[in-house]
């Protein structure tokens, strides 16, 4: 087996989504060098940061953080744009055991019961082969052993948000979800998921429709990126 991974890698070696260096034997998709320079933002760390201020006010929470700084023109934006566009699906499942691991150590998880992705609409999933979303909140389970719930449905399609206002975002993203069996999660701590947070009105619009059939849920947020 060894010798078949070896000839593998010699044929097909990898290589660092970001800087093309090749990776080590431990290492997945990002050299260390590469992974340890993604800014953070320790969100995590900070009442009332950034991140929970985007929400304030929308819907109730426990807790909300970005997890990297993003913008477009960023590593982390080689590592989103490969991982969703690429069909790097096992790079999305890493990146959320990185960050699930980094979380644990400073209790961020505690409490969690369940993680909700953001979905996708079946017809886009059918087109990519796979939601990143979920792809991230599957390594998040692998890190931490809390289950994947996809109770959280998209009920119709909606345009990509890249190039709209943020009104335009607002209503692009209205009755978007549906919860589906809210009683298999209703008084339980909820992660609700994401790739990244612009604006956040995906996961306003992600978390409305869970609180309103589900009003006993305990909702915290985490997405891979946050803008600044």
């Amino acid at each position: 087996m060894n010798l078949l991974v070896n000839l593998a890698d010699y044929l097909f070696p990898r290589v660092c989504h970001i800087c093309g260096v090749r990776l080590g034997r431990s290492e997945k998709y990002v050299c260390t060098p590469c992974m340890s320079r993604l800014p953070r933002t320790l969100y995590h760390r900070v009442p009332d940061n950034p991140m929970e201020q985007r929400f304030m006010g929308l819907f109730p929470f426990e807790r909300a953080t970005g997890h990297f700084f993003y913008s477009r023109d960023s590593e982390l934006s080689v590592l989103m744009h490969d991982l969703k566009y690429h069909r790097f699906r096992g790079l999305a499942r890493h990146l959320g055991s990185v960050v699930a691991n980094e979380l644990i150590a400073a209790g961020f998880m505690t409490g969690i019961d369940v993680v909700v992705p953001v979905p996708m609409h079946f017809i886009k999933k059918a087109r990519r082969g796979y939601n990143q979303t979920e792809e991230i909140a599957r390594g998040i389970s692998a890190a931490t052993g809390i289950p994947v719930a996809l109770n959280l449905v998209a009920v119709r399609s909606h345009r990509t948000q890249t190039s709209l206002t943020l009104d335009r975002r607002v209503r692009n993203t209205e009755n978007l979800f549906r919860l589906k069996n809210p009683g298999e999660i209703d008084g339980r701590g909820v992660l609700l998921v994401d790739d990244v947070c612009t604006t956040g009105s995906t996961l306003t619009s992600a978390a409305q429709s869970i609180i309103k059939v589900a009003p006993g849920v305990r909702l915290s947020l985490l997405t891979l990126g946050v803008t600044f």
